[in-house]
């Protein structure tokens, strides 16, 4: 069984594109997330934009995750078209560019760090940590580890932490965090001024509070599960937290379309260079691949996921408060 380098090496066969298969994934995802904006702004019936609208936040799930591979350049690179799209995307997703690579290369580098900052990930806190916490920065912790803020990730994962506190930390450097809210709430306002409060609710609100919460659920569960491993700073390998700190997400084939493969998170983290498209094709080759920890959307593993609030390193795992 390969390790180490030579395993990040056994992947490296994995990591090359096919530039008409991206092609495909990008422009028929972008059909069908303009057919059902279309659908949720003009179906006749409340009922049935609501639909539209449901789907609507699959599909951008699935746009944000080629988004996600476009910058870890593993796909589309080097064209202006491709960087054209994706930063309008990001600016419409709530997540532009200078933001989210920042804080997502910063997590790939640091996950599962126990004394690192919390850029880009959920915080975690040591059983010693949590006990010398003082009560308001107890609830402080909890709160942003709670299921209702990561269910609401569309106001405090994205519009709070992508775009108004970047901007508040480094105006210069994250003015399109700016400039990203001043359009959602211009797009909101007009929307709802042209087409009605029905429309902006289903074609823009209930989206953006569908598919973020499913991204923020995605990016929780997939270290923040039963069996993780934190490691002290000193003793991290990026290896180690790829596969142990890292969940595979077994899904349905729809989900897995919606989430783009990203269940394949442990192969994700130790090659990001590669496809999402490909990353089944690497886990059915790789032996080395095929032991992680998995996790499920099944509400059982989603609640056992919740539960979860501190390292304990007396026992290795991560546990509840009780």
């Amino acid at each position: 069984m390969r390790k180490g380098k030579e395993l990040i090496l056994a992947t490296k066969a994995f990591a090359k594109e096919d530039r008409s298969k991206s092609w495909w994934h990008l422009v028929t995802t972008m059909m069908l997330f303009f057919a059902s904006m279309a659908g949720s702004f003009f179906a006749p019936w409340f009922a049935l934009k609501i639909v539209f609208g449901i789907f609507q936040a699959f599909v951008s799930v699935r746009f944000f995750i080629i988004y996600h591979d476009y910058l870890h350049h593993s796909i589309l690179q080097k064209s202006k078209l491709a960087n054209f799209i994706m930063t309008l995307f990001g600016v419409y997703i709530l997540a532009p560019k200078s933001i989210w690579k920042r804080s997502h290369d910063y997590h790939h580098n640091h996950n599962s760090k126990l004394f690192s900052a919390s850029i880009g990930s959920y915080p975690i806190a040591t059983r010693k940590k949590f006990e010398s916490m003082t009560r308001s920065e107890r609830i402080v912790y909890l709160t942003i580890r709670h299921p209702l803020t990561i269910g609401l990730g569309y106001l405090s994962m994205f519009i709070y932490g992508m775009c108004i506190s970047s901007f508040v930390s480094s105006p210069k450097r994250h003015w399109d965090s700016l400039l990203t809210l001043v359009f959602h709430a211009s797009y909101i306002a007009l929307i709802a001024i042209f087409l009605g409060w029905q429309s902006a609710f289903a074609g823009i609100l209930l989206p953006f509070l569908v598919g973020h919460a499913l991204g923020s659920y995605l990016f929780y569960a997939q270290h923040n599960f039963p069996g993780v491993i934190f490691q002290a700073n000193e003793d991290w390998a990026y290896e180690g937290a790829a596969l142990k700190s890292s969940s595979y997400m077994k899904t349905s084939a729809f989900w897995a379309w919606v989430t783009g493969n990203i269940g394949y998170h442990h192969i994700h983290h130790l090659n990001s260079r590669i496809p999402f498209y490909r990353l089944p094709e690497a886990m059915k080759a790789l032996p080395e691949l095929q032991t992680a920890t998995v996790t499920s959307l099944n509400p059982r593993d989603i609640i056992a996921c919740f539960r979860l609030k501190i390292w304990d390193p007396e026992r290795g795992e991560m546990v509840g408060l009780s």
